[in-house]
């Protein structure tokens, strides 16, 4: 969240860092970490845990990407894209952010992985949208820089806010380039919000008005992966 404008950050940011050391995560992948500032302190809290990180700077006030880790990062990068918004458009603030992917190269074992995590330009109208150039750009770069630099690794991961419904051009475009696997469709055992929803109307720090017409939710978030 974003200071003086998000509601409670402190409170949301120590209590993340609380989620984090008890669930004992290899890998954590965070999007909107605005400042600089909370991600130093939840480095300091999750140093036991997790206590290999980087943050990825990005545009006027950051990427909001970070990365912690169980395991040594042994390498990162990060790759801004070229489409991403307009500064005029100050009230939605995607401009500012200077949207990106990040990328981080793990031992963990024997295996090389990967890791990517990215946050792509929100979607702030269903029927008109004039951001959806700005997304499809952006995937089809994500998938790009994901095949080119990923050749070497055993593993790959790709985490973030993508901002794309499952079956949206940006996404299929996305999964069908990489050969990525979504983890929610794979997986056995799901134990989360129904039907993977990751923007749900329960939320109270969200607008119910960004949810129209999907009143139960949407699934804007992934864990994507190859192996």
């Amino acid at each position: 969240g974003i200071h003086y404008l998000s509601k409670h950050c402190p409170q949301r940011y120590a209590m993340i860092g609380d989620l984090l050391c008890k669930e004992e995560h290899d890998i954590v992948l965070l999007q909107e970490v605005w400042s600089e500032k909370d991600y130093l302190s939840l480095k300091k809290k999750l140093a036991c845990s997790h206590p290999h990180s980087h943050y990825f700077k990005s545009g006027v006030i950051g990427s909001g990407l970070a990365i912690f880790s169980k395991h040594r990062i042994h390498d990162t990068f990060l790759y801004r894209y070229s489409l991403n918004g307009y500064p005029y458009m100050a009230h939605h603030g995607d401009w500012f952010g200077g949207k990106a992917v990040g990328m981080a190269v793990l031992n963990i074992g024997s295996l090389t992985a990967n890791v990517y995590v990215t946050h792509l330009h929100a979607e702030y109208c269903r029927d008109k949208d004039p951001y959806l150039p700005h997304r499809v750009v952006q995937a089809w770069e994500l998938q790009q820089f994901i095949r080119h630099t990923s050749a070497g690794a055993d593993v790959v991961i790709l985490g973030g806010d993508l901002n794309m419904h499952p079956q949206d051009l940006g996404n299929r475009l996305l999964r069908t380039y990489t050969g990525l696997q979504d983890s929610y469709l794979e997986t056995a055992k799901f134990d989360g919000c129904e039907d993977g929803m990751t923007l749900i109307a329960d939320n109270p720090f969200i607008s119910k008005k960004e949810l129209v017409p999907f009143e139960k939710g949407i699934r804007i978030d992934y864990i994507l992966f190859k192996v």
